[in-house]
């Protein structure tokens, strides 16, 4: 059971309502953990601003989608790795590329050195080497897709902390973490 409200149709607001239908009816659902964040439409529509944004740049929702799961297992944040393992399949990543890049990799080589520099992005709080900034741009990434895998580190980082203080239910196929949390 979530520790956060859980904002439903029968409890919301006129404007959490007319926030969580726009969802709806891009998605075709609502995740829960947007459910919790429209307790503040503030959050809601700062995140889905954010979100809709980061998705409108250079980065492939593939690249995305790998940063998400590379995160999610690095953060052990159990709701958005069963999200973002949903999500990446209907991206058309694999059951092996999803393992891959939960692991902080990816099969393809130079989505591997994104996936890299994201899981250090987080894990050294931006403080990266000058060696790691180069080897994105010999592979290939400019300095807005740096900025890009940056956004996306910050967006899902918010996206983990939020899954694992409310503890909200998962509405995707679980998928457990490979390491304790």
């Amino acid at each position: 059971m979530s520790r956060i409200t859980v904002v439903t149709n029968e409890s919301a607001s006129a404007e959490q309502r007319a926030l969580l239908d726009a969802i709806h009816g891009q998605l075709g659902m609502v995740p829960n953990f947007l459910k919790v964040l429209a307790n503040s439409p503030a959050a809601l529509k700062a995140f889905l601003g954010l979100h809709g944004i980061a998705g409108a740049g250079s980065l492939s929702l593939q690249t995305r989608e790998r940063i998400a799961l590379a995160l999610a297992e690095q953060n052990s944040c159990e709701y958005c790795l069963s999200a973002h393992s949903a999500f990446g399949g209907q991206a058309g990543l694999n059951g092996d590329e999803i393992l891959a890049n939960r692991a902080g990799s990816s099969q393809d080589a130079k989505a591997a050195v994104a996936v890299r520099f994201a899981r250090s992005l987080a894990e050294h709080k931006g403080e990266v080497t000058t060696a790691e900034l180069v080897e994105m741009r010999e592979a290939g990434y400019s300095d807005a897709d740096i900025v890009e895998v940056i956004t996306h580190v910050g967006m899902n980082i918010l996206t983990n902390i939020l899954g694992k203080a409310s503890r909200v239910e998962i509405d995707f196929p679980k998928v457990a973490l490979q390491r304790a949390a």
